[in-house]
């Protein structure tokens, strides 16, 4: 009987300390949030753009994964860093939850990032994040956001900085990539760059469905460059949604 009693309440207990774990790493995301925040608005001027995301947005990215992993024990592991190419290119990565766009900012630097108009209207967040200038399109408005990313991404790469591009466009569910919008593999292919194809498992730990965060160790797998010079815009996309498609199988 007790066995009985001890098996029934120990869901219950570990759902309660859940709870308090991620009401605890959300206060204190909130607040560093607020105050770094606050600090790139007043100081981040006199810095020059490429110094502007390896001082203010990775050192608050480092820190925001680090209080998930100290506090609700997500934790990460990184293969294929040696796939990292010394130039700057276009990266391509599935999208499942908030983390993996706070860790991607502390792996490739400087960067900037596709990422919906909305976001910049965000309070203290979104005022810091458009001092990064990144690329905030009109996710309504598909022909202008494509000339946008190519544009604007093309500009970022001849400058040296990496352009991080999410192509399912939203976060998808843990299990097979969603539809890969061309956008990506089309910057690559106009800016002669190739593509750096990066999967996980994130939404494991992470979930967009939900509040509560679940301990564990997220995998992320870095793959090869993908060379576009000979490929076309399709078979580019193609092949980075095939490998990333493939790594997720294989990570689950």
């Amino acid at each position: 009987m007790s066995s009985v009693v001890g098996s029934a309440i120990l869901p219950v207990i570990t759902t309660i300390i859940s709870i308090i774990r991620t009401t605890v790493f959300y206060l204190s995301f909130a607040v560093w949030t607020i105050f770094w925040s606050l600090l790139m608005i007043l100081f981040i001027h006199p810095f020059p753009f490429k110094f502007r995301h390896p001082i203010f947005v990775k050192t608050w990215a480092i820190v925001a994964i680090n209080l998930c992993r100290l506090i609700c024990g997500v934790r990460w592991e990184v293969k294929g860093r040696e796939n990292i190419p010394d130039k700057p290119c276009v990266v391509i990565c599935n999208h499942q939850s908030t983390w993996e766009t706070f860790f991607l900012q502390t792996l490739l630097t400087p960067q900037t990032q596709v990422i919906k108009q909305e976001l910049l209207k965000i309070p203290f967040y979104g005022w810091a994040f458009s001092k990064i200038k990144p690329i905030a399109i009109n996710r309504k408005d598909v022909r202008q956001s494509l000339h946008q990313i190519r544009d604007q991404g093309k500009a970022a790469l001849a400058h040296g900085v990496w352009v991080l591009i999410f192509p399912e466009g939203t976060r998808i569910a843990p299990g097979e990539p969603g539809k890969f919008s061309r956008g990506a593999a089309g910057l690559a292919k106009a800016a002669g760059v190739g593509i750096l194809p990066i999967a996980h498992n994130a939404g494991s730990y992470w979930p967009n469905k939900g509040w509560l965060k679940k301990s564990g160790t997220i995998q992320v797998e870095i793959g090869p460059v993908i060379e576009t010079e000979q490929l076309t815009v399709a078979e580019a996309n193609n092949a980075a949604r095939n490998w990333i498609t493939d790594n997720i199988r294989q990570i689950n």
